[in-house]
């Protein structure tokens, strides 16, 4: 299936579905904090001193995704600096979990797990590695060795209520060399993906590494749930 086939068809679900995310008034409320992992929960120096040296990083971030994509939810203490997957040595990459508020579709279900995962890389992966890095302080710390985006959506609806729903993960490890040219230009979607290393899961079964294409997706810039308006105090990246 053509890139162009597998964006029209996640085009087609997230239109249908955003509409039942977060309550289509402006949040009142400030971003819950517990989505940022705490400082006690860091098991190395190194991780808590970047935490430290980029709260307000991870703070702008929260508040963003809380405010500005109300049909995306983060996941608890899943904003912070994570060991990327199968590292041996203490690197630790500036990492974001995400839920995508979507109903289950036919025709995504059709798709092949690899044009899955590249369907929800090209959409999500690049705007949030945009939004990670807004801060220049935190994008010239060359202690953090790269950026994981995680991206969770419900793969079917269950056939009983007494079924447990079942969702489908990837899991996108980008190096810092390579996040650098793409948000400097250098690179595009395409590029990126061919050089992150991207890990599926289907449910709680490990898929492994699956190779992903990569296009341009302009959906999180351009999307705006009907009726929904931000806190106007809160900037939203284009």
């Amino acid at each position: 299936m053509t890139a162009t086939r597998v964006s029209g068809v996640l085009a087609a679900l997230v239109l249908v579905v955003a509409t039942v995310g977060r309550a289509a008034a402006a949040p009142a409320s400030a971003a819950p904090d517990d989505r940022i992992l705490p400082l006690s929960l860091y098991q190395t120096e190194k991780a808590r001193t970047l935490a430290q040296r980029h709260e307000r990083a991870l703070r702008d971030l929260n508040t963003e995704i809380y405010h500005c994509l109300p049909w995306v939810d983060v996941s608890k203490h899943s904003i912070g600096f994570f060991k990327p997957k199968g590292a041996t040595d203490d690197d630790r990459y500036l990492s974001i979990r995400l839920y995508v508020d979507q109903q289950p579709s036919p025709e995504f279900d059709r798709l092949t797990i690899a044009e899955r995962a590249s369907a929800m890389f090209s959409r999500y992966v690049g705007p949030m590695l945009r939004r990670m890095a807004r801060h220049a302080e935190l994008v010239n710390d060359d202690v953090i060795g790269g950026y994981s985006v995680i991206v969770e959506w419900l793969k079917g609806i269950p056939a009983s209520s007494k079924e447990r729903p079942v969702h489908q993960t990837i899991a996108a490890f980008i190096e810092k060399v390579d996040a650098d040219e793409y948000l400097s230009g250098r690179v595009r979607t395409r590029e990126l993906a061919s050089r992150a290393r991207v890990l599926a899961f289907d449910g709680e079964e490990a898929l492994g590494r699956v190779a992903v294409a990569g296009w341009e997706d302009n959906f999180v810039a351009t999307y705006k749930l009907k009726g929904y308006e931000p806190d106007p105090t809160v900037t939203c990246f284009r």
